[in-house]
Protein backbone atom coordinates (compact mmCIF):
# COMPACT_ATOMS: atom_id res chain seq x y z
CA UNK A 1 0.00 0.00 0.00
CA UNK A 2 1.95 2.94 -1.35
CA UNK A 3 0.00 5.53 0.63
CA UNK A 4 1.01 3.91 3.92
CA UNK A 5 4.66 3.59 2.85
CA UNK A 6 4.70 7.28 1.89
CA UNK A 7 3.30 8.30 5.29
CA UNK A 8 5.92 6.19 7.08
CA UNK A 9 8.68 7.81 5.00
CA UNK A 10 7.34 11.34 5.61
CA UNK A 11 6.15 11.12 9.22
CA UNK A 12 7.61 7.96 10.75
CA UNK A 13 10.46 8.36 13.21
CA UNK A 14 13.05 5.70 13.98
CA UNK A 15 13.56 6.10 17.74
CA UNK A 16 16.21 3.39 17.90
CA UNK A 17 16.00 -0.08 19.51
CA UNK A 18 13.48 -1.08 16.82
CA UNK A 19 10.86 1.46 17.86
CA UNK A 20 9.04 3.16 14.99
CA UNK A 21 6.97 6.20 15.97
CA UNK A 22 3.89 6.61 13.78
CA UNK A 23 1.90 8.62 16.32
CA UNK A 24 0.83 11.29 13.83
CA UNK A 25 -1.33 8.94 11.75
CA UNK A 26 -1.82 5.53 13.47
CA UNK A 27 -0.99 5.37 17.20
CA UNK A 28 -1.88 8.62 18.94
CA UNK A 29 -3.57 10.67 16.27
CA UNK A 30 -5.39 8.47 13.76
CA UNK A 31 -5.91 9.46 10.13
CA UNK A 32 -9.45 8.07 9.65
CA UNK A 33 -9.30 7.93 5.84
CA UNK A 34 -6.02 6.05 5.86
CA UNK A 35 -7.08 3.63 8.60
CA UNK A 36 -10.33 2.84 6.75
CA UNK A 37 -8.32 1.95 3.63
CA UNK A 38 -5.94 -0.15 5.76
CA UNK A 39 -8.94 -2.00 7.23
CA UNK A 40 -10.38 -2.60 3.78
CA UNK A 41 -7.05 -4.01 2.59
CA UNK A 42 -6.75 -6.35 5.58
CA UNK A 43 -10.39 -7.45 5.15
CA UNK A 44 -9.74 -8.17 1.46
CA UNK A 45 -6.83 -10.43 2.38
CA UNK A 46 -8.86 -12.42 4.95
CA UNK A 47 -12.32 -12.40 3.35
CA UNK A 48 -12.21 -16.16 2.60
CA UNK A 49 -11.46 -17.12 6.20
CA UNK A 50 -15.12 -16.88 7.35
CA UNK A 51 -14.16 -14.58 10.23
CA UNK A 52 -16.78 -14.12 12.97
CA UNK A 53 -14.73 -11.88 15.30
CA UNK A 54 -11.72 -9.61 15.05
CA UNK A 55 -9.49 -9.57 18.15
CA UNK A 56 -6.88 -6.98 19.12
CA UNK A 57 -5.12 -5.52 22.16
CA UNK A 58 -5.90 -2.10 23.51
CA UNK A 59 -5.16 0.58 22.57
CA UNK A 60 -3.14 0.97 19.38
CA UNK A 61 -4.70 -2.07 17.71
CA UNK A 62 -8.27 -0.84 18.11
CA UNK A 63 -8.41 1.52 15.11
CA UNK A 64 -7.15 -0.96 12.46
CA UNK A 65 -9.12 -3.82 14.07
CA UNK A 66 -12.30 -1.75 14.02
CA UNK A 67 -11.97 -0.77 10.36
CA UNK A 68 -11.13 -4.36 9.40
CA UNK A 69 -14.14 -5.65 11.35
CA UNK A 70 -16.31 -2.99 9.73
CA UNK A 71 -15.22 -4.11 6.26
CA UNK A 72 -15.89 -7.75 7.22
CA UNK A 73 -19.19 -6.86 8.96
CA UNK A 74 -18.24 -8.66 12.19
CA UNK A 75 -17.73 -7.51 15.81
CA UNK A 76 -14.36 -6.43 17.14
CA UNK A 77 -13.19 -7.51 20.60
CA UNK A 78 -10.23 -5.90 22.29
CA UNK A 79 -8.20 -7.43 25.07
CA UNK A 80 -8.15 -5.10 28.05
CA UNK A 81 -4.97 -4.30 29.97
CA UNK A 82 -6.81 -3.27 33.14
CA UNK A 83 -9.93 -4.93 34.50
CA UNK A 84 -12.99 -2.65 34.62
CA UNK A 85 -15.64 -3.23 37.29
CA UNK A 86 -18.01 -4.36 34.53
CA UNK A 87 -15.86 -7.36 33.63
CA UNK A 88 -16.87 -10.68 35.23
CA UNK A 89 -14.55 -12.25 37.83
CA UNK A 90 -13.58 -15.18 35.57
CA UNK A 91 -11.81 -13.94 32.42
CA UNK A 92 -9.34 -15.27 29.88
CA UNK A 93 -5.86 -13.86 30.66
CA UNK A 94 -2.53 -13.98 28.82
CA UNK A 95 0.65 -12.01 29.44
CA UNK A 96 2.65 -10.13 26.85
CA UNK A 97 5.85 -8.11 27.06
CA UNK A 98 5.35 -4.46 26.13
CA UNK A 99 7.97 -3.16 23.69
CA UNK A 100 7.15 0.49 24.36
CA UNK A 101 6.21 0.36 28.07
CA UNK A 102 8.75 -2.18 29.27
CA UNK A 103 7.73 -5.13 31.44
CA UNK A 104 4.79 -7.52 31.15
CA UNK A 105 1.14 -6.58 30.69
CA UNK A 106 -1.94 -8.71 31.24
CA UNK A 107 -4.36 -9.02 28.33
CA UNK A 108 -7.90 -9.93 29.40
CA UNK A 109 -11.02 -10.91 27.47
CA UNK A 110 -14.41 -11.70 28.93
CA UNK A 111 -15.74 -15.19 28.09
CA UNK A 112 -19.03 -13.58 27.06
CA UNK A 113 -17.32 -12.16 23.95
CA UNK A 114 -15.01 -14.97 22.82
CA UNK A 115 -15.80 -18.67 22.73
CA UNK A 116 -15.85 -22.02 20.93
CA UNK A 117 -18.09 -20.94 18.04
CA UNK A 118 -15.89 -18.02 17.02
CA UNK A 119 -13.51 -17.88 14.04
CA UNK A 120 -11.03 -15.22 15.07
CA UNK A 121 -8.85 -12.89 13.04
CA UNK A 122 -6.19 -11.11 15.10
CA UNK A 123 -5.35 -7.59 13.92
CA UNK A 124 -2.69 -5.33 15.44
CA UNK A 125 -0.90 -2.15 14.49
CA UNK A 126 2.56 -3.78 14.51
CA UNK A 127 4.03 -7.22 13.96
CA UNK A 128 7.50 -7.00 15.51
CA UNK A 129 8.71 -9.76 17.84
CA UNK A 130 5.25 -11.35 17.73
CA UNK A 131 4.85 -11.45 21.53
CA UNK A 132 1.63 -9.43 21.79
CA UNK A 133 0.06 -11.29 18.89
CA UNK A 134 1.18 -14.61 20.43
CA UNK A 135 -0.53 -13.61 23.69
CA UNK A 136 -3.70 -12.81 21.72
CA UNK A 137 -3.45 -16.21 19.99
CA UNK A 138 -3.14 -17.76 23.45
CA UNK A 139 -6.40 -16.03 24.45
CA UNK A 140 -8.08 -17.53 21.36
CA UNK A 141 -6.79 -20.97 22.36
CA UNK A 142 -7.89 -20.60 26.01
CA UNK A 143 -11.38 -19.57 24.85
CA UNK A 144 -11.54 -22.64 22.55
CA UNK A 145 -12.28 -20.38 19.58
CA UNK A 146 -10.57 -21.02 16.23
CA UNK A 147 -7.75 -18.76 15.05
CA UNK A 148 -8.10 -18.20 11.28
CA UNK A 149 -5.57 -15.46 10.55
CA UNK A 150 -3.23 -12.75 11.78
CA UNK A 151 -2.92 -9.30 10.23
CA UNK A 152 -0.84 -6.23 11.00
CA UNK A 153 -0.66 -2.73 9.61
CA UNK A 154 3.16 -2.59 9.76
CA UNK A 155 5.55 -5.53 10.04
CA UNK A 156 9.12 -4.95 11.20
CA UNK A 157 10.57 -8.10 9.61
CA UNK A 158 14.01 -7.59 11.18
CA UNK A 159 12.51 -8.44 14.61
CA UNK A 160 11.60 -11.99 13.51
CA UNK A 161 8.03 -12.23 14.80
CA UNK A 162 6.60 -13.72 11.63
CA UNK A 163 8.53 -16.98 12.08
CA UNK A 164 7.01 -17.52 15.53
CA UNK A 165 3.50 -16.75 14.30
CA UNK A 166 3.71 -18.90 11.14
CA UNK A 167 4.11 -21.89 13.48
CA UNK A 168 0.44 -21.33 14.42
CA UNK A 169 -0.54 -22.59 10.95
CA UNK A 170 -2.70 -19.64 9.87
CA UNK A 171 -2.15 -16.95 7.23
CA UNK A 172 -0.04 -14.01 8.45
CA UNK A 173 -0.39 -10.76 6.50
CA UNK A 174 0.99 -7.23 6.85
CA UNK A 175 -0.12 -4.22 4.83
CA UNK A 176 3.50 -3.06 4.63
CA UNK A 177 6.69 -4.84 5.69
CA UNK A 178 9.81 -2.96 6.72
CA UNK A 179 12.98 -5.06 6.35
CA UNK A 180 15.37 -2.37 7.65
CA UNK A 181 15.24 1.06 9.20
CA UNK A 182 18.16 3.23 10.08
CA UNK A 183 18.14 6.90 11.02
CA UNK A 184 14.99 7.80 9.12
CA UNK A 185 15.62 5.53 6.11
CA UNK A 186 13.02 2.77 5.69
CA UNK A 187 13.48 -0.22 3.39
CA UNK A 188 10.27 -2.02 2.47
CA UNK A 189 10.18 -5.71 1.50
CA UNK A 190 8.75 -5.13 -1.96
CA UNK A 191 11.44 -2.50 -2.70
CA UNK A 192 14.39 -4.40 -1.25
CA UNK A 193 16.04 -5.35 -4.53
CA UNK A 194 15.08 -2.15 -6.33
Amino acid sequence: MDELKDRIRREGKDLGRGILKVDSFINHQVDPDLIVRVGQELARRFRRQDVTKVLTAEISGIAPALTTALALNVPVVYARKTRPVTMPPAVFVAQAPSHTKGGLVDLMVSPEFLGPGDRVLIIDDFLASGSTISALANLVSISRATLVGIGAVIEKAFEGGRQELEALGVPVEAVVTIVAMDGGRFVFADEESA
